[in-house]
C-alpha cells in the first residue's frame, strides 16, 4: 500500500478535528489522506435483537468514514481522501494498520477549563505499541490556532505558522525524532523552538546556600550541549531558524509552557522491548495530557 497519512475515526467530535487537522498535513506532505473506521462486531445474541443487531450497526457505521470523506474532498480538495472500515479491537487495528502510514493522527478530548488533552486508553496503547509516528489533536483545535493572530489580533489561517516545539533530551538525543521536528518546521515555513531541560544541583532539595556560580556554568555546559547537537541539523536545514532554549528544571513543564504558542510539539518515546509491556516515559506522557498544541510523538530506538 502507498504511503498515507492514516487517521482514526469514530464519529466524536475529537476524531473529526483529527480528521482534518490530517488533511491539512496531508496536502502539506502530497500524500493521500486515509481514514480508518474500527468497529467492534455485535455479540451474537445483540445480533438477533431487530434494532441492535449486526445490519443495523453495520449501516450505522458505514455511515462514519462515508459521510466524513464526502466533507474532507470538499473542504481539502487537493487531497486525495480514502476511507475503510476495519473489524476489530480499536487499539489493536489502528496499531496495525499505522505501518502503512508515515503519519497516524488520533483525537484526544479536550480538558475543561485548561488547555491539554484528555488522552484515553485507545490513544495511550496506540502509542505505546506502534513505532509509526502518532499526532494527538485536541477536540475543538482549528486551523487558525496553528498560525500568528493577524493585524488586528484576531486568529487567522492565513498568517504565518506559529513554530514547532522540541523536546530534547541532549543526553540521549535521537536523530529520527530530531529529524522529524525540522522537517515539520520545514513543511511549515517556521522556526523550530527546541526546549532541553538540566537537573538543578543536590543542594536545591537539602536546603543548602545556593552557589550562583556553579549555577552559571552548569547553565553554560548545558546551553553549549545543545548547540553542539543541534549544530549538523542547523547546517542540513539552513532555511529553518532554530531557536535554543536551555533551561533548569522540569523537561515537561518547559515544554507545556512552549506549547501555548506553538503549532506543533514534537517528543520522543524509547522503544523498549519489555515483557512487561510497552511504556510511554513520564516527560511525553505529561506533554500528552497537558500540551496546548497538537502533539507528535516519535518512537526511537
Amino acid at each position: 500500500m502507498s504511503r498515507n497519512v492514516t487517521v482514526g475515526l469514530d464519529g466524536s467530535p475529537e476524531s473529526r478535528a483529527a480528521a482534518e487537522w490530517a488533511a491539512r498535513e496531508a496536502k502539506l506532505r502530497g500524500l493521500p489522506l486515509r481514514l480508518v473506521h474500527v468497529w467492534e462486531p455485535v455479540p451474537e445474541p445483540m445480533a438477533q435483537a431487530p434494532l441492535l443487531g449486526a445490519e443495523t450497526q453495520a449501516h450505522w457505521s458505514e455511515r462514519i468514514p462515508r459521510e466524513a470523506a464526502e466533507a474532507l474532498r470538499l473542504r481539502h480538495p487537493g487531497v486525495q481522501v480514502e476511507a475503510e472500515q476495519i473489524p476489530g479491537r480499536p487499539m489493536d487495528a489502528l496499531a496495525k494498520t499505522s505501518k502503512d502510514a508515515e503519519l497516524l493522527v488520533l483525537g484526544s478530548r479536550g480538558l475543561s477549563g485548561v488547555g491539554g488533552f484528555l488522552v484515553g486508553s485507545v490513544g495511550m496503547s496506540v502509542i505505546a505499541h506502534t513505532d509509526t509516528p502518532v499526532v494527538l489533536v485536541r477536540a475543538g483545535g482549528q486551523a487558525a490556532d496553528e498560525h500568528e493572530k493577524d493585524p488586528a489580533g484576531l486568529p487567522s489561517a492565513a498568517t504565518p505558522y506559529r513554530p514547532v516545539v522540541l523536546g530534547l533530551d541532549t543526553g540521549h538525543p535521537d536523530d529520527t525524532v530530531i529529524a522529524f521536528a525540522f522537517e515539520e518546521a520545514a513543511r511549515r515555513d517556521t522556526a523550530l523552538r527546541v526546549v532541553h531541560s538540566w537537573n538543578l544541583p543536590p543542594y536545591f532539595a537539602y536546603g543548602l546556600p545556593v552557589d550562583l556560580e556553579l549555577n552559571t556554568e552548569l547553565g553554560r555546559q548545558e546551553a553549549a550541549a545543545l548547540t553542539a547537537v543541534l549544530r549538523p541539523w542547523r547546517q542540513k536545514y539552513p532555511d529553518v531558524r532554530v531557536v535554543e532554549e536551555s533551561r533548569s528544571g522540569s523537561p515537561a513543564n518547559h515544554v507545556i509552557d512552549a506549547s501555548r504558542e506553538a503549532s506543533l510539539v514534537v517528543v520522543g518515546r524509547r522503544v523498549r522491548r519489555s515483557p512487561f509491556g510497552a511504556h510511554i516515559g513520564p516527560v511525553t506522557h505529561a506533554v500528552l495530557h497537558h500540551a496546548a498544541a497538537p502533539v507528535a510523538v516519535v518512537a526511537h530506538d
